[in-house]
């Protein structure tokens, strides 16, 4: 498993996600890269080889596994999570990445660590934000232990630059979409994707009529105001990885990746009213609106989300599905 030594090998925690297989196809597209090889550790689901793509079965729990595939490594990009399963959070976000960052800093090889976080670690929605959140808003994980292990991910990560004055950096995310995702975000059906579930919200009657009518919910705070949250399309995430690989303002920084402006629930009902004719109806929730700022990563990375409210509704409305391409969620939450 050793590369020449003029190329640059990533090894890619969690390569099978929907991050992890768009970055390693992108990457490889990019001329700018081409000196670069890949080496996916997998877990569950495998990646077929190629000339730069290494696959490798393991577990960063395991310190054995994650000492095996560290070998000659340059870059980590560091994807793999769990979301709400107690008995694997703890082992994957602090046990593995804990392994991960040790042979990081005892390397002889490794040259940069980019972590991918979430705004989980801020609060997300669940918290009220009366002004946007910048990079300087001090961790506040909500209940549960998806959120706390994406603080304690940062929070270790920045301990190896004090301790150890580690090359890494964290590009923080929120609700990530590709394909039809977004479109699944705001169906009153069982085949719901992620939160809230409409259907637990409204109760079963009226979540079977807003279904067959295609109703679009509005999620709304508790005074009746449409709600904003923050999404970033995948395409846009893994156009930031790729800007933050070795750039000199990307050391020791965190970045929020995310679109210009929230998802602003009335515009989308609105937007989905004219274009599609499809009915809304208000939902309220304790769910408060949020701003996720990403002018730092605009400034100091040169990056631009290509993505706006419209082309993510328009994309994931179009979006067709093969027989051989099922929605299937891999992990609950």
């Amino acid at each position: 498993m050793t590369i020449p030594e003029q190329q640059k090998l990533i090894l890619v925690t969690g390569a099978t996600g929907k991050v992890g297989q768009q970055f390693i196809s992108a990457l490889f597209a990019d001329a700018d890269y081409s000196d670069f090889r890949i080496r996916a550790l997998c877990h569950n689901r495998m990646l077929e080889e190629s000339e730069r793509l290494q696959v490798a079965r393991g577990s960063i729990a395991n310190s054995k596994d994650v000492l095996e595939v560290m070998k000659d490594v340059t870059h980590v990009v560091h994807l793999a999570t769990c979301k709400e399963t107690p008995e694997d959070v703890m082992d994957v976000t602090v046990k593995g990445l804990f392994w991960l960052l040790e042979e990081c800093r005892s390397s002889g090889t490794f040259q940069q660590f980019i972590l991918i976080g979430g705004d989980a670690g801020m609060g997300h929605f669940v918290y009220p934000h009366p002004v946007p959140v910048t990079e300087m808003q001090a961790h506040s994980a909500y209940k549960g232990c998806y959120a706390l292990s994406k603080v304690l991910e940062e929070v270790m990560l920045e301990q190896y630059y004090v301790q150890y004055n580690l090359n890494g950096c964290c590009l923080r995310a929120p609700w990530i979409m590709e394909k039809d995702d977004f479109k699944y975000t705001l169906t009153f059906g069982e085949d719901v994707f992620g939160g809230p579930r409409w259907l637990d919200l409204v109760g079963f009657e009226r979540a079977e009529e807003y279904h067959r009518t295609n109703t679009v919910p509005v999620l709304c705070d508790s005074e009746g105001n449409a709600i904003q949250r923050n999404f970033v399309h995948v395409k846009d995430l893994v156009q930031a990885m790729l800007c933050a690989i070795d750039h000199p303002k990307a050391t020791q920084e965190t970045f929020n990746i995310c679109m210009d402006e929230p998802v602003h629930y009335r515009e989308v009902a609105v937007y989905l009213a004219e274009t599609r004719g499809y009915p809304s109806v208000d939902v309220q929730t304790e769910f408060h609106s949020t701003w996720l700022d990403n002018a730092k990563a605009k400034f100091l990375l040169d990056w631009r989300p290509e993505y706006d409210l419209r082309r993510l509704i328009d994309e994931s409305w179009q979006y067709e599905r093969t027989a051989d391409n099922p929605r299937k969620i891999w992990y609950p939450g």
